[in-house]
């Protein structure tokens, strides 16, 4: 689309079209702009593959709590009981609305998976459990410059004029991590003894840090994108809650030709310290054997839970133990793909793999019952997902980790380990430090 007005003509054609390609932290800047900006309601920003999109206002919305669905298509405002499946209830909702070709951007928090887990009942009744819109509209930021698509001639021009507006967000306010108010090492302590005992295999713990202060999300977003190189990336507004983060992984997706694909990570060292002290952690890092043993315990059981929903022979492991660098940390890291079998939906393979196990553990269920009792706050969106689905049947999920959260109640941090047999709590400890490295110095007060 091509818009002119005399005092941002030029502006506008070199976002439209620009010279030289846009660069990451430009396509960053734009999308926080947007949402900083308070002009387009609530809002998700979704990045994939270096190609940004901005999906606001609401034509409908679905809600899950913990009892109910609640739909709102075009005003039109249904509230219905669910029992059962929460991903069941998503598809109905998805399925119901009025929208043709929807596609929905939004969250699923961690006690998604309560119902699976035998833990429903301990999940408080407010507590959101999902949260998607069918956004009114979507622009799209990449190298080539913004794409405003359909989107109409007076909203496009405002778009581009905050777009050409935008600046280098202000200073940022480095956040303490090193307390442990809450006893994490002493969690972790009783974790490991709980592992020895035979109770499960595996756990990951997580601490909260709370930020002393109001914090700007947008301008968060854009700060800590410049310095870090997530899987993918997020920033939404919806309701109550704001957030903004750096995802390292991939909890699932559904392709249109209906490969259904995981990325697990499993096996964390410090990056970015100096080339020396990256090459000796990867190293290190590459012949752990408490770490290759965390790792090959975490793709196994990622390949038995596509195998469950994947065409016979079609599961494979088609990369093993690389090394990803994400942010302030290095990670051991694989793929798992097949091809989804006939019977079998989207949103069912949203719930076979989710949580993902490398922030749950194994086997999930009595690891997830470890984590409600060990840890002293309920996770919300932490370690769920923040997700996109099309009415195509194409659905991607990406873990929500490397975040930062803000509602009513004040912002927050929160990171966490996977804790086997061998952990020791000083390390794992400090392996929260390192992963909270990737958004605690980038944080912009309000």
């Amino acid at each position: 689309m091509s818009l002119t007005t005399e005092s941002h003509a030029a502006q506008f054609v070199d976002l439209l079209a620009p010279a030289s390609p846009l660069g990451e932290s430009d396509a960053a800047r734009i999308t926080a702009a947007w949402a900083g900006s308070g002009e387009f309601g609530d809002h998700v920003v979704y990045e994939r593959d270096r190609r940004w999109t901005f999906a606001a206002g609401v034509r409908a919305r679905v809600v899950v709590t913990r009892s109910e669905v609640i739909v709102d298509d075009a005003g039109d405002r249904t509230t219905t009981p669910w029992h059962g499946d929460p991903a069941d209830a998503l598809a109905a909702a998805t399925a119901s609305l009025s929208i043709p070709d929807w596609r929905v951007y939004g969250w699923v928090g961690f006690d998604f998976c309560a119902p699976y887990h035998g833990i429903l009942d301990r999940v408080p009744d407010d507590t959101v459990l999902a949260h998607l819109i069918v956004p009114e509209f979507e622009v799209t930021v990449d190298a080539d410059g913004v794409d405003t698509g359909s989107v109409d001639a007076d909203r496009a021009r405002r778009l581009l004029e905050i777009a050409a507006q935008a600046t280098v967000s202000a200073q940022s306010r480095p956040v303490d991590v090193q307390s442990d108010p809450d006893d994490y090492r002493g969690r972790v302590a009783t974790a490991v003894a709980e592992i020895e005992a035979g109770r499960y295999q595996k756990v990951i713990l997580s601490r909260a840090v709370d930020i002393p202060f109001d914090v700007d999300i947008p301008a968060t977003y854009a700060r800590g994108r410049a310095d870090n190189n997530p899987a993918r990336s997020y920033l939404l507004s919806l309701g109550d809650l704001q957030a903004a983060g750096f995802s390292p992984e991939l909890v699932v997706a559904v392709h249109d030709d209906r490969t259904v694909v995981t990325e697990p990570l499993a096996g964390t060292r410090a990056f970015g310290v100096s080339a020396d002290q990256d090459a000796a952690a990867r190293a290190d890092l590459l012949s752990d054997a408490k770490e290759i043993a965390e790792h090959a315990m975490s793709v196994r059981a990622c390949f038995d839970e596509i195998s469950s929903i994947a065409a016979d022979d079609t599961t494979a492991v088609s990369e093993f133990m690389e090394v990803r660098e994400r942010g302030s940390v290095q990670h051991l890291a694989s793929t798992v793909r097949g091809t989804l079998a006939d019977h079998e939906s989207p949103w069912r393979a949203l719930e076979v793999v989710f949580p993902s196990i490398t922030a749950s553990g194994i086997p999930k269920t009595p690891a997830v019952e470890a984590i409600d009792r060990l840890e002293p706050r309920r996770r919300g969106l932490y370690s769920g997902a923040i997700l996109t689905a099309a009415s195509t049947g194409e659905l991607e999920a990406t873990l929500a980790l490397r975040t930062i959260f803000s509602s009513g109640d004040g912002a927050w941090l929160r990171a966490g380990a996977g804790i086997v047999a061998q952990s020791t709590p000083e390390r794992e400890f400090t392996e929260t430090c390192e992963k909270l490295g990737s958004v605690a110095p980038y944080v912009v007060p309000r």
